[in-house]
């Protein structure tokens, strides 16, 4: 059940994935600069962006299981419309529908963990799940390359999408009845949880978290094919590599948490880290292998920041039964960050070049840091 869950995840983490390897395709097929494919990146999570707590309402109403099936499809969905695009307006548009899609699975996945495993399991199974997002980025940005046409990338993750929609109706339990969904319900929700400041911090660190990762790594090929003038295909595998290493941290978490490690210090750290390695990577200052280096590093001391700031939501929810709209809280925070990091990247690289996006990195990285200092975990021996 577990695989089936972290699965669809990085299902869902491919659609993201797959918008960053296509781009030198898409700029030679349909005439993109930097800044229209950055929108292509970033506007899939415009939806998660306002959609998170209702996401996180309607699972506890209308039942995790469903969601997670309702979100693939509209992932499988989006990617057969764009797949079909003639122009840029209906691409951009298909990429609307899978960031919806992408919401729900993003919201329904940890609902479902907390539903289903033994709270002495959670922690581990939880930063499984932390993992699917670059998992489904590095299995984009490797398997991309083996196709010639981004419209063949489009339609392949449809099919992967269909297949995870068939393993989670069969796989995993539905969840027992839940009453049904109000707007009244999911007001009084809402502002029940955006009145505790904890939530609100957590949303703000993932969103800034969000805003650097993708900041890098929605352009990553590109920045190494002009820095390293290596083909498409080597672009791929060496992005795939660093997005990978972003698993690493997502692991370390769930084992330094287990062994009392403090979660402000395994926030505070990596945005530190992130920060300045951003500044190495962005003002060139390295040469080829040590700035891919710094990409490596970037993404595997990141990885902490996502396992820690899920693994927090139960500790920080008003109740028990407002779990799922936290979670929908972080993820709208979450979506926030994928939402500004890529265009702004975008549009600073085009308007200024590759050294712009220095200062975006380290001023997140600085103000990240101080949320990260200023939320109080109140979880006892656990820290």
């Amino acid at each position: 059940m577990v695989s089936i869950v972290v699965g669809s995840g990085v299902v869902a983490a491919i659609q993201v994935g797959k918008a960053a390897i296509a781009t030198p395709m898409l700029q030679k097929d349909l005439g993109l600069d930097l800044a229209a494919a950055g929108w292509l990146s970033g506007i899939f999570a415009i939806l998660g962006v306002v959609g998170g707590i209702p996401a996180g309402s309607l699972i506890a109403r209308a039942g995790d299981r469903r969601i997670l099936t309702l979100g693939l499809a509209s992932l499988m969905l989006g990617a057969v419309i764009g797949a079909m695009a003639t122009g840029y307006a209906t691409l951009l548009a298909s990429r609307l529908l899978e960031g919806l899609g992408f919401l729900m699975v993003a919201v329904a996945g940890p609902a479902i963990l907390y539903r289903m495993v033994r709270p002495d399991q959670q922690q581990f199974a939880l930063a499984l799940w932390s993992c699917f997002m670059p998992a489904g980025m590095a299995l984009a940005m490797l398997g991309g390359t083996l196709f010639s046409d981004w419209r063949a990338l489009w339609w392949g993750s449809a099919g992967l999408a269909a297949v995870a929609i068939t393993a989670v109706w069969i796989g995993i339990p539905a969840a027992p009845k839940r009453i049904s969904a109000s707007l009244r319900g999911t007001m009084r929700d809402a502002m029940q949880v955006a009145a505790g400041k904890g939530p609100l911090l957590l949303a703000g660190c993932f969103a800034l978290y969000s805003l650097m990762f993708f900041a890098l790594f929605s352009f990553v090929p590109v920045l190494l094919m002009e820095r390293m003038k290596i083909p498409h295909a080597a672009a791929g595998s060496l992005s795939a590599l660093a997005t990978a290493s972003n698993i690493i941290g997502n692991v370390a978490a769930g084992y330094l948490l287990a062994r009392g490690a403090r979660r402000s210090a395994l926030l505070v750290a990596p945005y530190l880290i992130m920060g300045l390695s951003g500044l190495g990577i962005f003002l060139q200052v390295f040469g080829d292998m040590p700035t891919l280096l710094l990409c490596i590093l970037f993404a595997a001391v990141g990885g902490l920041i996502p396992a820690v700031l899920i693994s927090s939501i139960p500790l920080l929810a008003p109740s028990a039964t407002l779990v799922a709209v936290v979670t929908g809280l972080v993820m709208q925070g979450s979506n926030l960050g994928q939402v500004v990091g890529p265009v702004a990247v975008g549009s600073a690289v085009k308007a200024h070049g590759w050294t712009a996006a220095a200062a975006i990195i380290l001023i997140s990285a600085l103000i990240a840091a101080v949320a990260a200092l200023s939320i109080r975990f109140n979880d006892g021996a656990r820290r």
